[in-house]
C-alpha cells in the first residue's frame, strides 16, 4: 500500500505538468474558437429573438382580445422590419354569432387609410353599414411616420412601395390572419378593391391570393402585375370612366403627374379585361348586364369555376369614384352608377358558388 500510495503522488504531479505545457501551447486556438463559437452562438440567439418578437407582435396585431361590439378600430403590426399600420370599420349590425363578408379598401396612390375611410368620397362605410359586412382600410408603404402619401407595390406601380420591393402582399396576408382571429369572418366571402394604385394592389392580390379572395374590384387603376400566376380562378370587377385623365383609358399615364418615374405607363382597360379573360378561360364574348345613358356594364362568363369578369365604363367622372358626393379632383365623379353598388352586387353574385 505504501508503494502504490508513492507511486501515485509521484505520478500527479507529472500529470498536472503534462496539462499545463499542453494548455500553453494551445489556448491561442482553442480560445479563439471558444471565442467565435460563443459569438456566432449569441448572434443566432438575438437573430432568433429578434424574429420571434417580429412574429408575435405581426401575428398578436394587437388582437389579444376579440372584438365585440361595432365600432372604427385602429391597428398596427409588423411586417418585413416595418410597422404598418390598418383601420378596421365594424358595422352596427355584426354579431360574433354570424361570420360577416370582409373587404379591404386600398387607397390611392399618396392617399392613406383615413383618406379611404371618408365617406364623402367612397362611401364606404355607409355601404358597410347597409350591407353587413367589415370593411378594413390598409396604409400603404410611407417614408413618414404619419402614415400619409403612401403608395402600394402592385407589381410595375408605384413610387416608393414598387422602388424599394415592399411586400404589401405579405402585409395583406398578416393583416387576414389577425381580423379572422378578432372577428367572425365568411372565409368565402373576403373581397379587395381598391382606387388607382389600390385598384393595381387589388390585381396583384388576384394573381397571388386568390385562394384567399372570392373577388376583387378595381376602380381607375389597371392591372400591372409584371408575373400573373392565379392559384385558382378569381372573379374580377373593373370600373373606369372614359376621360380618365390619369390612369387613361387607353393605356399609358396622364399629364397630371407632376412625376412620371413615380408611375408607369399604365396598362390599358381593354388588355387588362382580355389578361383576365384569358386567365379565368371565360367566353370572349361579353354580354351587356347594364346600359344606361352615361354607362354601361358588360360581362363574361362561362368562366373556369363559376367566376365571372365584368366591366363597367361611364363615360364622365375623370379619375373618381363613381356615386362619391365629393370631387376628388376638377371633375366629379359620375353618378350614373355607383361603384359601391355594382361591385357589391358582383361580389354576391359571383360568391355564391364559391
Amino acid at each position: 500500500m505504501n508503494t502504490l500510495s508513492a507511486l501515485k503522488n509521484s505520478i500527479s504531479p507529472c500529470i498536472a505538468a503534462l496539462c499545463a505545457v499542453f494548455c500553453l501551447l494551445l489556448p491561442p486556438l482553442a480560445i479563439a474558437q471558444s471565442e467565435n463559437a460563443d459569438t456566432t452562438l449569441r448572434e443566432r440567439i438575438k437573430q432568433r429573438v429578434a424574429e420571434r418578437r417580429e412574429a408575435r407582435q405581426g401575428d398578436d396585431a394587437s388582437a389579444a382580445v376579440k372584438i365585440q361590439k361595432p365600432g372604427d378600430y385602429e391597428r398596427s403590426l409588423k411586417h418585413d422590419g416595418l410597422t404598418r399600420t390598418y383601420r378596421i370599420y365594424v358595422p352596427r349590425a355584426y354579431q360574433t354569432s354570424t361570420a360577416a363578408p370582409l373587404l379591404l379598401a386600398f387607397h390611392g396612390g399618396g392617399g392613406d387609410m383615413d383618406y379611404m375611410a371618408k365617406d364623402e368620397y367612397y362611401g364606404l362605410i355607409s355601404k358597410a353599414e347597409a350591407e353587413g359586412f367589415v370593411v378594413v382600410f390598409p396604409n400603404g408603404y410611407s417614408k413618414f411616420k404619419s402614415g400619409k402619401f403612401a403608395t402600394w407595390n402592385a407589381g410595375s406601380c408605384c413610387a416608393d412601395a414598387r422602388d424599394k420591393n415592399i411586400d404589401d402582399v405579405g402585409f395583406v396576408k398578416k393583416i387576414i390572419a389577425s381580423v379572422t382571429r378578432e372577428l367572425s369572418i365568411n372565409h368565402r366571402m373576403i373581397f379587395a378593391t381598391g382606387m388607382s394604385n389600390g385598384g393595381m394592389m387589388s390585381y396583384r392580390l388576384a394573381c397571388e391570393m386568390s385562394d384567399t379572395f372570392a373577388a376583387i374590384a378595381a376602380v381607375a387603376g389597371t392591372d400591372g402585375t409584371l408575373n400573373c400566376q392565379p392559384p385558382k380562378p378569381v372573379s374580377v370587377l373593373h370600373i373606369h370612366a372614359k376621360n380618365d385623365d390619369r390612369v387613361l383609358f387607353n393605356g399609358g399615364a396622364g399629364k397630371k403627374f407632376r412625376d412620371e418615374s413615380k408611375v408607369t405607363d399604365f396598362v390599358s382597360v381593354p388588355d387588362t379585361l382580355a389578361k383576365w379573360v384569358n386567365l379565368n378561360r371565360c367566353n370572349t364574348t361579353p354580354q351587356s348586364v347594364l346600359t344606361k345613358p352615361g354607362a354601361y356594364c358588360e360581362q363574361y362568363s362561362q368562366c373556369q369555376a363559376d367566376v365571372a369578369v365584368q366591366l363597367c365604363v361611364t363615360d364622365t367622372g375623370g379619375h373618381s369614384w363613381p356615386g362619391g358626393t365629393k370631387p376628388r379632383g376638377s371633375e366629379p365623379p359620375s353618378k350614373v352608377i355607383s361603384a359601391n353598388d355594382v361591385m357589391w352586387d358582383f361580389f354576391i353574385a359571383t360568391s355564391k358558388n364559391k
